[in-house]
């Protein structure tokens, strides 16, 4: 649900191509392909030609890069030929909450002004729901987020993902409000494979809160970090060893991002 591959502005291990297939000899059933400054609908529509038995999926970031909150560029992107675009991520390094928290003075896209979703994220959230689309919340802070859900839901919106949840700082009483209100939650491997105490985090939150609501994924593709398939499988033997069960593992890695994506 979170891959990394080149070409891209910034270094990658490997290139779609490579990922899609190291995916498929691994046994993995299906791929996200993400990229934060471009679109990776017809990247992923390519690249599925590698791997029959393999889905591949892409979305679009709404960073400056594609016009920021461009409910155009959603369209477009869910009318592409091959079905394959399937999830709108927020901004991500271009979000007010990131930019800000980094210290920079550089641009940023903001999601909300006084209070409210800027106007063209209500659009946004329309295309989404016209298209069964995933809502990915990006680099936007856990504030915004709790605001946003409900709005997105009363759109039309069916299936929210928080992105890489402990990544934007959410808090232990936020995480228990995203998952009343229906959002589903990214534990990703990166960090935890960064910052190893983070691990015991994740497993808190799991027993806590319940595996129903989260996905686990690697967040890989940097240059010199592992393959997805493995990020995957070393995520998953970190959380069996604290003691989380195959069940909740089935949860957060088969069923919830099944379901996300629209697969049975």
């Amino acid at each position: 649900m979170h891959v990394h591959a080149g070409p891209d502005s910034r270094p990658r291990a490997m290139n779609d191509w490579e990922a899609v297939q190291m995916a498929a000899e691994a046994g993995l059933r299906g791929v996200l392909l993400k990229n934060h400054f471009t679109m990776t609908a017809d990247r992923a529509a390519l690249a599925a030609q590698l791997v029959p038995d393999l889905h591949v999926f892409g979305g679009i970031a709404l960073n400056r890069a594609v016009g920021g909150i461009n409910p155009e560029a959603v369209r477009q992107m869910a009318s592409f030929s091959g079905g394959r675009g399937k999830v709108v991520w927020l901004p991500t390094f271009d979000s007010e909450f990131y930019v800000k928290r980094a210290g920079t003075s550089g641009p940023f896209v903001s999601v909300m002004e006084d209070g409210r979703p800027v106007t063209a994220l209500l659009e946004v959230f329309s295309v989404i729901a016209e298209n069964g689309l995933l809502l990915a919340m990006g680099h936007s802070s856990p504030d915004e987020v709790l605001a946003l859900i409900p709005i997105a839901q009363d759109q039309g919106v069916e299936n929210i993902l928080v992105t890489h949840v402990f990544g934007q700082e959410a808090t232990r009483a936020q995480i228990r409000q995203m998952a009343a209100a229906g959002a589903i939650m990214e534990l990703d491997w990166l960090a935890a494979y960064t910052n190893p105490t983070l691990l015991n985090d994740y497993i808190e939150v799991i027993q806590s809160v319940g595996a129903e609501s989260f996905i686990i994924s690697s967040d890989f593709g940097q240059a010199e970090n592992p393959d997805h398939a493995t990020g995957m499988r070393d995520f998953i033997a970190a959380l069996r060893s604290g003691e989380i069960s195959q069940s909740q593992i089935d949860l957060m890695s088969k069923d919830n991002p099944a379901k996300l994506l629209g697969l049975d």
